[in-house]
């Protein structure tokens, strides 16, 4: 017992460093943020910090329904900033260095005016988040005084007014105390009670848990919205309340504001509490309630089930002040039967009339796409089929029958047309992008092939349905468009497998390439690694695909290799789809710290993105029914290649992933005997702890309990006879993943007499961040495998 006790104690002894050549994957430097303005004739860059410090995770940090913020900056815990900007003119390239930014910025919420002559963003100081202002003409910035910004939702805090001149954004009410205390001496129990109503939802973590998180989600998310002119007093408009978010209409006029009720759940993050969508006018007088919305607990686990009455509220981009929803005719239960699913309404300022009814869905509503008073593109989809819908509509005549564009499979790429550009409105809006007339329009896809991706633009035209190839990405690059300027220019993201991403203006017109940024490589000494993609099959004839990354300077001369194949599994509908390539053979050879590529610098090959796909075996069939024979059968057409090819043995062999790809890792290891060692990081295990779905389940523990059960890792620990290291963050607050889950398998292994090793990174969430958290996840994932597998 003591032996046993001191080896457990030795293996303690705070974070360990990788060899100093993985070490410098972590400190690399990384590409600035970039940001067009609307008209399109500026470009912003926003410089990016390194990795943050265990210290900077370390800071006080409030978990409620579902949030992460930080108590002292009424802003999220764990949210990325810049630390500079740069304006860069389009047209000339020329760069302009922002001036009077703070001595040490931390810039957030970036948002351009409607004209694109100002930038509003957000400094994190010591007291809060403060408003600044850049002034795009001379790249100056200032502080706008007077304005506690309250960013605890971590998005939708500045809004500009269609007049450019005016900011309407979320504030930190004046005269805020200090936060609740806790009381130290409970007061009764903790209670909840059921109505005897199915009300099934995932595994949530962050939530309310007793009336003191109550308390602190009333006191940090209580917000007050204040109008913000650039020069001038700031003037309250509204009520306080737990506002989540508010859009001005495009007119200026009105302004739709989202609310959250009392009383807060216990059971589901804020996104799902009772809530209230009311117009406001300009000066915050109430001037319609649009929609009401109990707790949002009944939602029915299956695809494409929602909530019952008015969702999808949005402003008519092409309008002055015209409201838009729709509303679910099958009570939103897509177990039921039903010819229609969606029913659309329009409602015009000033909100008194009746709503005017428009267009229903015989399937799910999934989005829509303004244009102009004849022209409104929205789509429909429905999981069970894989099928998705495009129709025309007209806003202006809504008696006007829909026209079908489009009907297809959303998981055949190959076949994708493209989705619409769009382009803004003076107000701020964005509507779709026409090209030479007015019944065309411009789409962007990634051109998905047997060779691999081919990123295009196309013009469309609606009426005959013929499209016309604007520009297509072309070898030896992978090119994605950024920026259709004009009729001539298109500025794209151009890289190859030695050149990292950067911006080049394109003329269409035969014109000679400019280069907009010149970001240097990253990693220079490893820019001699090969990295290949490549394809095969499995034994069942389903296609395959993979990068395929190699040590500088090896060929099968000079003997095999150890092997790490890394992988993520995802489901499908049928064999055609999953056997479509997704990648491109293009793509910049990034040496990442993240994943598995920093092993190929210590002398193993790296079979990177090794699809996994799970099939659905035949018709009205869920792809799990299958999970374990479907990854075996991945699994030995990877090995067979990487044997094929000479850079394997077929034995040493490890497997990996992240998150379900942890998941497929210790699954594989409990199934088959195909490695030698296996890391699985951010895991779920068993699956009676998420009885409500996960991934792309649609079904419950109940319903398929025996599939649960089989796909359960944790449930068969006993078979797991190969290492297993296990890595999860003690913060982690992913749905399904909580830490538990990586602890109660070690408790298992253990128990079986498997060999097994848990790191928990303290403070670390699902991913990890802190540069001491990454420096010791490489340092464990190569000290395993070299012990393990090389």
């Amino acid at each position: 017992m003591l032996l046993a006790l001191s080896a457990s104690l030795a293996a303690q002894g705070g974070y360990r460093m990788p060899p100093a050549d993985v070490a410098a994957l972590v400190d690399a430097p990384a590409a600035p943020g970039t940001s067009f303005s609307p008209d399109g004739r500026t470009l912003l860059l926003s410089a990016v910090p390194g990795v943050p410090t265990i210290a900077d995770l370390s800071a006080p940090e409030h978990r409620l329904a579902g949030y992460r913020i930080n108590p002292a900056t009424w802003g999220p815990s764990r949210a990325g900033y810049s630390t500079g900007l740069t304006l860069v003119d389009v047209a000339t390239g020329r760069e302009r260095a922002v001036s009077g930014l703070p001595s040490e910025p931390r810039i957030r919420n970036l948002s351009w005016s409607p004209d694109g002559s100002h930038i509003a963003f957000t400094h994190q100081s010591a007291n809060g988040q403060e408003l600044w202002v850049l002034e795009v003409a001379s790249a100056r910035a200032r502080h706008r005084a007077g304005v506690r910004v309250h960013d605890v939702w971590g998005s939708g805090a500045l809004n500009w007014m269609p007049d450019n001149r005016t900011l309407l954004v979320r504030s930190v009410p004046a005269g805020v105390g200090a936060e609740p205390v806790r009381n130290t001496v409970p007061t009764g129990p903790v209670i909840q009670e059921t109505e005897a109503e199915a009300s099934p939802a995932p595994t949530y973590q962050d939530l309310l848990a007793d009336a003191h998180d109550e308390a602190l989600f009333d006191h940090y998310f209580t917000a007050q919205y204040v109008m913000v002119p650039l020069n001038g007093r700031v003037v309250a408009v509204g009520p306080k309340g737990v506002h989540a978010g508010a859009d001005p209409s495009p007119d200026g006029r009105f302004i739709l504001v989202r609310t959250l009720l009392k009383p807060w759940s216990y059971n589901l993050p804020a996104g799902r509490f009772a809530e209230t969508t009311t117009v406001w006018n300009r000066d915050g007088r109430q001037v319609a309630v649009i929609a009401e919305h109990p707790v949002r607990e009944r939602i029915p686990l299956a695809p494409n089930s929602t909530f019952p009455g008015r969702r999808s509220i949005q402003w008519r981009a092409d309008a002055p002040a015209q409201l838009f929803w729709v509303e679910a005719l099958d009570g939103g239960d897509a177990r039921t039967s039903a010819d229609l699913r969606d029913r659309a309404y329009l409602l015009e300022a000033p909100f008194t009339a009746a709503p005017t009814r428009w267009f229903a869905t015989a399937t799910r509503f999934a989005g829509i796409q303004w244009g102009r008073g004849d022209l409104a593109l929205v789509s429909e989809t429905w999981r069970a089929t894989r099928t998705l819908k495009t129709w025309r509509v007209a806003p202006a005549s809504p008696a006007q029958a829909p026209a079908l564009l489009v009907e297809r499979n959303y998981e055949d790429s190959y076949n994708n047309p493209g989705s619409p550009l769009t382009t803004a409105t003076p107000d701020g809006g964005r509507v779709l992008r026409t090209w030479g007339d007015s019944e065309t329009l411009v789409l962007s896809g990634m051109g998905a092939g047997p060779e691999g991706n081919r990123p295009f633009l196309r013009s469309w035209n609606l009426g005959t349905g013929e499209t016309t190839e604007i520009w297509r990405s072309a070898a030896p690059y992978f090119e994605t468009p950024a920026l259709l300027a004009d009729a001539g220019t298109v500025v794209i993201r151009r890289e190859s497998p030695t050149e990292p991403p950067n911006l080049v203006v394109k003329s269409l017109n035969g014109g000679t390439d400019r280069a907009l940024t010149a970001f240097p490589h990253p990693t220079p000494q490893f820019r001699d690694i090969r990295a290949e993609f490549i394809t095969y099959t499995r034994a069942d004839g389903v296609g395959l695909s993979a990068q395929l990354l190699l040590p500088a300077g090896w060929d099968s001369t000079k003997g095999t290799l150890p092997v790490m194949i890394w992988a993520y599994p995802r489901e499908f509908g049928s064999a055609d789809a999953a056997g479509q390539v997704s990648d491109s053979p293009y793509r910049f050879n990034a040496i990442s710290y993240w994943g598995p590529h920093f092993l190929v610098t210590q002398g193993y090959a790296v079979l990177n993105n090794a699809a996994m796909p799970i099939v659905a075996v035949q018709q009205g069939a869920e792809p799990n029914d299958t999970f374990v024979d479907q990854l075996r059968l991945n699994a030995e057409a990877a090995i067979g290649e990487l044997v094929r090819r000479g850079v394997s043995d077929g034995r040493r062999l490890a497997v990996g992933g992240h998150s379900y790809g942890a998941f497929m890792t210790a699954n594989l290891l409990a199934h088959t005997d195909l490695f030698q060692a296996g890391i699985a990081r951010s895991g779920a295990y068993n699956r009676s702890l998420t009885p409500f779905g996960f991934q792309a389940e649609p079904r419950d523990l109940w319903e398929a309990t025996d599939t649960y059960i089989e796909m359960s890792p944790f449930f068969h620990a006993h078979k797991i006879n190969e290492p297993m290291l296990m890595i999860h963050g003690m913060a982690d607050n992913n749905t399904g993943t909580f830490p538990m889950q990586s602890e109660r398998m070690f408790q298992a292994m253990r128990g079986k007499g498997g060999k097994t090793r848990l790191v928990m990174l303290p403070h670390e969430s699902h991913g990890y961040r802190a540069r001491e958290s990454l420096m010791h996840m490489l340092w464990e994932q190569l000290d395993w495998l070299n012990t393990y597998v090389k």
